[in-house]
């Protein structure tokens, strides 16, 4: 059976997976839901934890985002097959992780005033946090996690345009070493080609949709 992964028409948790597929060349069925069209509740009853992503296999399903990504890039040199690179890149990858649930309830906060103090609060303490920690890492490491590309760097760069999505500005910008490795994933053989098929993505839906539940 076809691979198949299944998450909304956004980039999100599912962006460094449909990256990382498309640079290694294997080919899946892209399926992406419309958030006017969730929660669909005979979906969601279906999925393992009623999360997505959602990724399927020989008739077997996956789901956690950062698991898919981790499996869907072995067997290629995104897997460091040093034990201690390995566990490198997966401490940066739970960081960024880190760095992402402060940014959800942010996204998720209803109440204009309290969303735009959480934003403040974001800009002033939690990007600056993390992303100098980033910026160190990968400068202490040649530009990368762990010394070379990884598919650690392919959640960074996903979180990274999750991000600049909401916020409307490029994050990196104020940070050249993560700017560097956005713009050197963005560039890489298959992925710049699938950045173009795919054009830009349009945040005012998700705004309006989340509004209202």
């Amino acid at each position: 059976m076809p691979r198949k992964l299944t998450y909304f028409n956004i980039n999100g948790l599912a962006e460094p997976i449909r990256y990382i597929l498309h640079y290694t060349k294997q080919d899946f069925e892209d399926v992406r839901l419309e958030f006017g069209n969730w929660p669909d509740l005979k979906l969601k009853e279906s999925l393992p934890f009623g999360q997505l992503p959602l990724y399927e296999e020989d008739g077997r399903v996956l789901c956690q985002s950062l698991a898919i990504a981790k499996y869907v890039a072995r067997g290629t040199d995104l897997i460091p097959s040093d034990p201690w690179k390995q566990a490198q890149v997966e401490s940066a990858v739970y960081s960024v992780l880190d760095y992402w649930k402060n940014v959800t309830p942010v996204i998720q906060e209803k109440d204009p005033a309290k969303q735009k103090e959480l934003i403040e609060k974001i800009y002033s303490e939690t990007i600056p946090y993390y992303f100098s920690r980033f910026s160190k890492l990968l400068k202490e490491n040649g530009g990368y996690f762990s010394g070379k590309l990884s598919w650690g760097e392919f959640i960074l760069l996903g979180i990274v345009e999750a991000g600049n999505l909401f916020f409307g500005t490029d994050l990196e910008k104020k940070y050249p070493a993560v700017e560097a490795i956005v713009e050197e994933i963005r560039n890489l053989p298959g992925v710049k080609d699938y950045i173009v098929a795919r054009g830009p993505y349009n945040f005012e839906e998700i705004k309006a949709r989340l509004n209202k539940q």
